[in-house]
């Protein structure tokens, strides 16, 4: 059996982070077994629908880099479709018209508060004849469930898991202006995809007994089910915008990587012993739905940002450098110049040490462009007083004096210099860095000059000097 998944986005807002989640579950399942993962967009809502959401989430899909097999199916072109199944089971007699006012429905829902029990349609319609319909009320078709016994529905994460059919009144199939239920077309386009493994929140694990309901009236087999615990925040309340961003664009934006943030996502309710670094090849490996944990994972920004770091420190330096290069031509205002490019590059080692996001990256690399005049933070600004610029000259004249420029010649002329001024190394560079970056804390001094150059080095100290 080939292996078929889906992931069915709703296309009113961004692409959620647990809907991320869910998506990249699904995709490491079908790639695991060498099955498909499809994309549906689940459209029918046309009062929230927008385009704009659908392209930010098939944006952010692209951007984790979960390709999905095939075209992207729009469940609201298969409206008719799925009006036709229903009529389906009208003619065989598993459905029904159902003519009931809204005053009627009302009813219903005030009786059954009255007597403490869940709210449901007493199934009035099931067994009249439409002859004595009134007039002037659209009818909605409603299934006609079963009413004794019990729905019981097998899940790969929550077990064995019953309801009572006497819990589960006659859902509606397609409204009174003909247009069908979500309920309705989720079984049909999960049953026309050939999908074979249904793995979503859990929080859609009651629809379940609906769904399957539907699909014993067709007699289809079901889907096997995985219901996946959400994604709680750090208090252990359900996620939610005073925990932070939501959607995964907003974690781009923040200059998290596309791998660190599958990464952390994978080890939310799933683990794999005490493995936390996973590359994409090892989650394709080792994914099953035998090892995705029971209860509710709690997101941890400071977590995601440990391995943000991680995976930045492992990159390559010329492609993190394409990475940052809008931010910090955002920063300068301007383009970036191919010199200062490549003095990125170079110095990238040093930069990404200390880099946990790629803002803060792009931030730290401006020490490298083409920037005198430049800003001292107030802490640097102590190091090049009046006082220092005596050091600073001699500074300037042993660097001017060197013939090479390799990092060991550079610094035993420092040193050397240090010792006949009776200093202590880090009394000269201090100034010298703070001159050089027109910051406190940096890569190595020897990096920078090395990165930025003879002449750069020489002309910034030059302009701290005559300032």
């Amino acid at each position: 059996m080939t292996i078929v998944t889906r992931f069915a986005p709703s296309p009113t807002g961004f692409l959620h982070i647990g809907g991320a989640r869910t998506a990249l579950f699904n995709w490491l399942l079908a790639r695991r077994h060498g099955g498909k993962f499809l994309l549906r967009i689940e459209d029918t809502d046309r009062k929230r629908f927008t385009q704009e959401a659908v392209d930010a989430i098939l944006e952010s899909m692209k951007w984790l880099g979960l390709d999905w097999d095939g075209d992207v199916v729009h469940q609201f072109s298969r409206a008719a479709r799925h009006k036709e199944m229903a009529e389906k089971l009208l003619a065989e007699g598993k459905a029904y018209h159902c003519y009931c006012s809204p005053e009627e429905l009302e009813e219903m829902r005030e009786k059954a508060r009255a007597e403490k029990r869940a709210p449901g349609y007493d199934g009035r319609w099931r067994e009249r004849d439409p002859s004595e319909a009134p007039k002037g009320v659209y009818p909605v078709v409603r299934l006609k469930t079963p009413q004794a016994g019990g729905t019981t529905i097998v899940d790969d994460v929550q077990g064995e898991v019953t309801v009572q059919n006497d819990q589960l009144d006659d859902l509606i199939l397609l409204r009174a202006d003909g247009t069908p239920t979500y309920m309705l077309s989720v079984v049909v386009d999960d049953h026309d995809m050939g999908v074979t493994h249904i793995m979503r929140g859990d929080d859609h694990l009651t629809n379940s007994f609906r769904q399957k309901q539907i699909y014993e009236a067709f007699g289809w087999k079901m889907p096997e089910l995985c219901h996946i615990p959400l994604i709680h925040g750090s208090d252990g309340a359900k996620l939610s915008k005073r925990h932070g961003a939501l959607g995964v664009e907003a974690y781009r934006e923040m200059g998290i990587l596309p791998e660190a943030l599958c990464n952390y996502l994978l080890r939310l309710g799933w683990s794999h012993g005490d493995d936390e670094i996973i590359s994409r090849q090892q989650a394709i490996e080792w994914f099953t739905v035998k090892n995705i944990g029971k209860s509710p994972a709690r997101f941890d920004m400071d977590k995601l940002l440990n391995l943000n770091g991680h995976y930045i420190r492992n990159h390559e330096n010329r492609s993190l450098v394409a990475l940052i290069r809008p931010a910090v031509e955002k920063l300068l205002g301007r383009d970036l110049k191919d010199f200062e490019e490549e003095r990125f590059v170079k110095g990238m080692d040093g930069l990404k040490e200390r880099s946990k996001d790629l803002n803060d990256l792009a931030r730290s690399a401006l020490i490298y462009a083409d920037i005198i005049p430049y800003d001292f933070d107030e802490k640097a600004k102590s190091f090049v007083e009046e006082e220092a610029k005596d050091i600073l000259k001699a500074i300037y004249k042993t660097l001017a004096d060197l013939t090479s420029w390799e990092d060991e010649v550079v610094e035993e002329a420092l040193r050397k210099l240090s010792d006949s001024l009776g200093l202590k190394f880090g009394k000269i560079a201090q100034p010298l860095r703070a001159s050089l970056t027109g910051r406190t804390v940096s890569p190595g001094i020897f990096e920078i000059m090395s990165t930025l150059g003879q002449k750069e080095t020489l002309d910034r100290l030059n302009f701290v000097i005559n300032l």
